[in-house]
């Protein structure tokens, strides 16, 4: 067994999953935690939302805590890819969403969005904060150290055996055997996706020239649906590597990234420490929160390659009932408990109480 210090965050996730999966839909696990909810008890009837497999365990850790606070709602959250959940959303198929990134400008101008009253803003709201690992499965090694050049060139195909030179010169005290990489990427449409490949576009331009994108860009390579698919593909190979959300890791080796002078593991207080040196995006309305992380920084114990999951719902409803119980899930979620819950279950890293003051802000403008 791998004594990475992060390991434990798949099994703890995966524990969460198990025990929440086996509760009735309007029940939750004892001392989930759901009593200081802000609408303790006022809240029933059926909340749907779906979107990024990532937020998985979060959304179902959230659940446990505003059912346990109020057994006559029930909530439905379909994990099927942040794209799957945009599109359900802008369809009126769910009353919130799910996406590993936020809507972009042209997107909301498009619109419709067939939740929402019309002329309602968005409301989106940066409530998971995790790291994204670079995971592979390789006999006898747990962890590497790679540059962005080198871990772009992975992913590009230009790099396919994991002796060649440009590995092993960030990691001379590793044996690497000349096992044929495989590299594995999302087939769905992925905010995890869009992530990476902006870290890639960002950190190594003359390697990775696709522009970021949550559909992979590039033929070659392996394929799998969802997180889920990612890690089991991972697991399932020898001499693969792939990407996924932190608390799905497990005890499969780890990338450290070279950040500046360094080589940085990925953590919640890495995640954390890159999110806070981050711009928000401008041009936005005041319910709208998205944060353009800083692929390139070089502060010191930053981790560059993090995904911020947003909850995404409507300033205005047309469905009285869908606004109230929106907003009681969406409080809920950025509430320190439930984002200690999450942190708990998934290794996510808590937001910060200024950014939750600004996210408690928009969540009052529901109606």
């Amino acid at each position: 067994m791998k004594l990475n210090r992060f390991a434990q965050f798949g099994a703890v996730a995966a524990v969460a999953a198990l025990a929440l999966a086996g509760c009735a839909s309007n029940e939750a696990p004892a001392g989930s935690g759901g009593d200081s909810s802000s609408s303790t008890g006022t809240l029933s009837g059926n909340l749907v939302g779906g979107g990024a497999s990532s937020q998985e365990v979060a959304v179902q850790t959230w659940t446990a805590g505003i059912q346990t606070a109020n057994p006559e709602l029930t909530v439905n959250y379909d994990a099927a890819g942040s794209g799957a959940g945009r599109e359900s959303f802008q369809e009126g198929a769910f009353a919130f969403a799910g996406s590993d990134r936020a809507f972009k400008t042209d997107e909301i101008e498009a619109g419709p969005f067939g939740a929402c009253a019309e002329g309602s803003d968005l409301v989106e709201l940066p409530t998971y904060i995790s790291p994204i690992a670079v995971v592979f499965n390789l006999d006898g090694v747990d962890s590497l150290n790679l540059d962005p050049a080198t871990l772009a060139a992975i992913f590009a195909g230009n790099i396919t055996t994991w002796n060649d030179p440009a590995i092993a010169a960030l990691n001379s005290d590793v044996e690497l055997p000349s096992t044929a990489i495989t590299a594995v990427h999302r087939s769905d449409d992925s905010g995890t996706t869009e992530n990476f490949t902006d870290y890639l576009f960002a950190a190594a331009p003359s390697v990775w020239t696709s522009e970021p994108d949550g559909v992979w860009p590039l033929s070659g390579g392996e394929a799998a649906n969802g997180t889920s698919g990612v890690i089991s593909a991972v697991q399932g190979g020898q001499g693969t590597i792939g990407y996924a959300d932190a608390s799905r890791a497990g005890e499969l080796g780890t990338v450290a990234v070279k950040v500046g002078e360094e080589f940085v593991p990925y953590s919640p207080e890495a995640a954390a420490a890159v999110v806070d040196a981050s711009p928000e995006a401008e041009g936005r309305a005041a319910t709208d929160i998205a944060i353009e992380i800083d692929r390139t920084t070089t502060a010191a114990g930053a981790y560059p390659i993090v995904l911020v999951s947003y909850l995404i719902g409507c300033a205005e409803y047309e469905d009285e009932a869908a606004a109230a119980n929106v907003k009681g899930f969406f409080s809920y979620a950025a509430s320190e408990e439930g984002q200690d819950a999450v942190a708990a279950a998934a290794g996510s890293s808590p937001i910060s109480d200024t950014l939750r003051e600004q996210i408690n802000t928009a969540i009052d403008a529901i109606k």
